[in-house]
């Protein structure tokens, strides 16, 4: 199953995401899952933000290789499971062929119970990166329990 995370710039929450996903996903033996993330508005090739390394570093994930992609028609089609991290988000990815695979990070982690997006740190203080990367890693870890009691969208 390949899971693909979408922000904005593709150079904070959805990298963040990515390597929260593998990381915990390495952690519970997942190994039919793969990780990507896409930004609807990102720069190609554009690094991950100086807050956004820093936390990662904090949590002892690796950002340095991470480079932004725009979201396309093609990532949407090999993609199993789109989270975003916004409404938006998720529907430029189901305006690119994702209806019915795309959803709200919280709302695919709470199984349709909430419905919250993840604060944009971009440009903020490393508190707010901080903000942001705890409710991901919250949301990323109760995602892949479902993803591994065999819980497909809604």
């Amino acid at each position: 199953m390949k899971v693909l995370f979408v922000c904005t710039g593709n150079t904070c929450r959805s990298p963040l995401a990515e390597a929260a996903g593998r990381k915990l996903a390495t952690e519970k033996g997942l190994k039919d899952v793969t990780f990507a993330s896409a930004g609807i508005g990102a720069l190609g090739g554009a690094a991950a933000s100086e807050g956004a390394m820093l936390v990662a570093l904090e949590r002892r994930l690796d950002l340095s290789s991470h480079l932004a992609q725009l979201l396309t028609p093609e990532l949407v089609r090999e993609s199993d499971l789109i989270l975003g991290m916004s409404e938006q988000h998720v529907a430029s990815a189901i305006a690119l062929g994702g209806e019915g695979k795309s959803f709200l990070l919280d709302e695919y982690a709470s199984n349709g119970k909430s419905s919250g997006s993840v604060a944009d740190p971009f440009g903020q203080h490393l508190s707010a990166y901080r903000e942001a990367a705890d409710d991901i890693d919250r949301h990323v870890a109760l995602a892949l329990v479902r993803l591994a009691a065999g819980g497909l969208p809604p």
